[in-house]
């Protein structure tokens, strides 16, 4: 993937959840990739800007295909786990260093339509990152 300072932007709605948005912001930085998720909900009457959420790094270990490192650079109580767990899966598949901004907010949901979001967005990010690879 050439580096590019021009970021692909997705955003799509959950599945079993339409009035939920996920949106994507996928950067190659070369030697790294840069993500930032969040959520917005079209239900809410409250259209202010998502929180920060957190921000992780992970990188895979060249030694260990199933082993990734991560360490949490910003956190937010409610989004360090799905921050954590979509860098490393990126990390994973990318083969390459990660940085995850995440904001996105699962409330309301079951934690299998939570992880059905989570593999949505990653299927979503890897199908753009596999086409600008090409």
């Amino acid at each position: 993937m050439e580096p590019s300072f021009r970021p692909v932007e997705v955003s799509f709605p959950l599945p079993k959840h339409p009035h939920v948005n996920l949106h994507v912001h996928l950067s190659s930085l070369g030697n790294c990739t840069m993500v930032h998720l969040t959520t917005t909900n079209l239900d809410q009457s409250d259209r202010g800007l998502p929180p920060l959420g957190s921000f992780v790094y992970a990188m895979p270990d060249v030694m260990n295909d199933r082993n990734v490192i991560s360490t949490p650079l910003t956190t937010s109580g409610s989004s360090i786990d799905y921050a954590t767990r979509m860098a490393k899966i990126l990390a994973r598949r990318m083969k390459k260093p990660v940085y995850v901004g995440c904001s996105m907010n699962f409330a309301g949901m079951t934690a299998e339509e939570e992880m059905e979001g989570l593999t949505v967005a990653v299927e979503k990010i890897m199908q753009n990152w596999n086409e600008r690879m090409a």
